[in-house]
């Protein structure tokens, strides 16, 4: 298991040095990187994979904002070359425009049928393609994923985990029953300081990661927020959380 953040928790932060240093610093294993901020041609990515290859991090995966559905074969092939370049494992998208309760059937084809065809392409580049877990998407909770999933029905497809907040039996049961197919994990300890959690007990998120670790999961942790002092470029509190995450998987003391 890798632990790592994702580049789009310092969006005011615009220079790729000063992530790759935050990382360093931080103890990240790895790094996500986003394309709305950071990452937006192949000559970008390619300068960003030799900084990480230099400083000995990995590149978890290349956060696109690519809409399944919106069947843009060109700016797929663009969002694969860049992932290739940055040495990325898989390809982060969102699953269309609409929750899935409200989606309907000529809908839910269209997004079968781009996803068997974005699959198509990122298998050539040994990518997986996996869905943020979000609302506002057909992601949104685990019984839709789970059809799509069987629908397009490609190996390299797969899906991120996100916590509903709130929801603690839901986010329990999604951790157990999409485990198999979860590329990776956005989670962070320093969510608690924000409006999801104004009663919550602290130990909401040890909860998930004590199950996402005892179901063997050996994807990636990536701490993912808007945390304030990261919006001000202040990284504290990124290596507090991934301290807090090694020390819960045992890989300090």
């Amino acid at each position: 298991m890798r632990i790592g953040f994702t580049s789009t928790s310092f969006r005011q932060i615009k220079s790729i040095e000063k992530i790759v240093k935050i990382a360093s610093e931080s103890g990240a294993d790895c790094i996500e990187w986003g394309g709305d901020v950071h990452i937006k041609d192949v000559k970008t990515a390619e300068f960003a994979k030799k900084l990480c290859d230099d400083a000995g991090i990995t590149v978890s995966s290349y956060g696109s904002y690519y809409r399944v559905g919106s069947k843009n074969a060109d700016e797929w092939k663009n969002v694969c070359e860049i992932a290739y370049a940055l040495g990325a494992e898989s390809i982060r998208v969102w699953l269309g425009i609409k929750d899935s309760e409200i989606t309907d059937g000529e809908t839910y084809r269209n997004l079968v049928e781009d996803g068997k065809a974005i699959c198509s392409v990122a298998k050539q580049y040994n990518l997986t393609v996996c869905p943020e877990c979000h609302d506002n998407t057909f992601n949104n909770n685990t019984d839709a994923f789970l059809k799509i999933r069987r629908d397009i029905d490609c190996d390299n497809f797969k899906t991120y985990f996100q916590s509903r907040y709130k929801r603690l039996e839901y986010d329990l049961d999604r951790i157990e029953r999409t485990m198999p197919y979860t590329e990776s994990v956005h989670i962070s300890y320093s969510e608690q300081s924000r409006e999801q959690f104004p009663k919550f007990r602290p130990g909401y998120i040890d909860a998930l990661l004590d199950k996402i670790l005892s179901s063997g999961f050996d994807g990636n942790v990536l701490v993912e927020y808007t945390y304030l002092f990261c919006w001000a470029g202040i990284p504290s509190s990124m290596k507090n959380d991934i301290s807090k995450i090694k020390a819960k998987a045992g890989k300090i003391k």
